[in-house]
């Protein structure tokens, strides 16, 4: 495509691209506003719901990009910010001429201007964002920062103490398989606290285990996780003192789902050290396959291996029978069975874990059986969703396929998480009769639970409490000057 074109060809073609994506960015933008605008009723009892209307749409918003409800509810965000309050902003965007990093963080940065002053600010945005150019993420705040400084100076964005910052993060996308990072802010006492507890149980253990310093703090913060207060020694010498059980392969439930391959694997004396152990044994002609934590990552079979050798239990998933069960809840058996077989919850884009999840009947009970093929896994928003509100509708075969329709009519369809890590595992169950038809409860929003405040009393509070972080600034800033 690109070999007959010289450099600046090419990078004119990245330039054109970069507009049109930014083009398509706000026409996708500006539909979901639309949708979002026919969907919100800030008048209504519904309001006051746990799953209210703004739930409801970002459901629809994550089902047609395929997003998590959080992501989609980021969306719609930065839609209706460039809809209501920032149109000259959108119509640049919707030309091409403003990046979707430079929309992000001009909707961020004005969350707290006025409505009386927010037209300025647009009118000024527009007329120099597209002449900025390329800058780094602080040298575009500052710049925003400047305009709204002009215009109300209240509505700065003012950066929370440090102590406000305090999280804690497991996981990362780049994460290798097998590892997760773990990084976060804690006091300096906790920190310290910590750092001090990892130490003396990575002390614990004798010369002998094959684990760097490193590697058994780390084993360590595990350990804790399990409720234990000692690390166990990896030498594997039948008269160490320090071989007591550490917990962390027996002591807390974690769902790992792994075909016989994975639990036929051997473990791996590379994995602790700090250089590689030779081979004692050519590599086998098959590698096992890995396995995977439900909710988390994939676990290799050398470490799964690992886990069993030190007590970890193995209990096989039991294909439910071909009988419905004649209860509401499900057995513990059924239970594990729907859990292992979804993995996540099942609307389209959530992964919520299934080990968190409630379990559904997708035909209510008792016109719908409780039976594995009418049986799924929702987290508690989406399953508000699909009882409380009208127009959610979810059909489910034998096979654990979901098909979805949206109050909009688009369909979507879902399927079972296992099929795509354990493509052999065959979880098809019965097929059902259909059910007889009755009318929906009257009135069942009663039984839905109920916020405290409305988005929109919540959302004003936020931005005052905000606000008032500037007063000081204010204070200063109106000052007169000294005589």
């Amino acid at each position: 495509m690109f070999d007959t074109m010289s450099d600046a060809e090419v990078a004119e073609a990245i330039e054109e691209s970069a507009r049109a994506c930014a083009a398509s960015d706000a026409h996708r933008l500006a539909a979901i506003a639309e949708l979002v605008s026919r969907r919100i009723d800030l008048d209504g009892e519904r309001e006051y719901w746990a799953c209210d209307f703004w739930d409801a749409a970002s459901a629809e918003v994550a089902a047609a990009m395929g997003i998590s409800a959080r992501a989609a509810a980021r969306h719609m965000h930065i839609a209706l910010a460039l809809r209501d309050r920032l149109p000259k902003v959108a119509a640049l965007y919707a030309q091409g001429w403003i990046s979707s990093q430079l929309i992000s963080t001009i909707t961020w940065r004005t969350q707290l201007v006025d409505d009386d002053a927010v037209g300025a600010v647009d009118t000024e945005l527009a007329r120099r964002a597209g002449r900025w150019g390329p800058l780094s993420v602080s040298r575009l705040e500052q710049a925003i920062d400047q305009i709204i400084d002009t215009h109300d100076p209240g509505a700065r964005r003012r950066t929370r103490t440090a102590a406000r910052t305090r999280d804690l993060t497991i996981g990362d996308r780049n994460d290798v398989t097998g590892i997760t990072s773990l990084w976060g802010r804690l006091f300096a006492t906790d920190a310290a606290l910590l750092d001090h507890r990892l130490t003396e149980m990575a002390r614990q253990v004798c010369d002998q285990d094959p684990r760097t310093m490193g590697q058994r703090r780390a084993d360590a913060l595990g350990a804790l996780g399990a409720g234990a207060h000692t690390l166990a020694c990896q030498c594997d010498t039948h008269d160490c003192p320090a071989t007591t059980e550490d917990g962390r392969a027996t002591h807390v439930v974690i769902h790992v789902v792994a075909d016989q391959s994975a639990l036929d694997a051997r473990p791996d004396p590379a994995m602790h050290g700090d250089h590689d152990t030779p081979a004692a044994a050519p590599e086998p002609a098959e590698r096992p396959r890995a396995a995977l934590i439900v909710g988390g990552g994939i676990i290799p079979g050398p470490l799964l291996a690992e886990l069993i050798a030190r007590g970890a239990r193995v209990r096989d998933i039991r294909t439910p029978c071909e009988a419905a069960e004649q209860r509401y809840r499900p057995s513990a058996a059924l239970a594990d069975f729907v859990r292992m077989r979804d993995m996540t919850c099942r609307y389209p884009g959530c992964d919520r874990p299934a080990v968190i999840a409630d379990i559904d009947h997708t035909v209510a009970h008792p016109r719908g059986p409780t039976h594995a093929s009418n049986l799924k896994c929702l987290c508690r928003h989406h399953h508000l969703l699909k009882t409380f509100w009208a127009g959610f509708s979810d059909r489910q075969l034998p096979d654990g396929s979901i098909t979805w329709t949206t109050p909009a009519g688009r369909t979507y369809t879902t399927h079972p998480g296992s099929r795509l890590f354990f493509p052999d595992w065959h979880t098809t169950t019965t097929e059902l009769p259909p059910p007889t038809a009755t009318s929906p409860p009257a009135r069942r929003g009663a039984m839905m639970p109920r916020r405290r405040h409305t988005r929109a009393q919540a959302r004003a509070q936020r931005i005052k409490a905000e606000r008032a972080l500037n007063d000081p600034y204010l204070a200063h800033r109106n000052k007169p000057p000294p005589m």
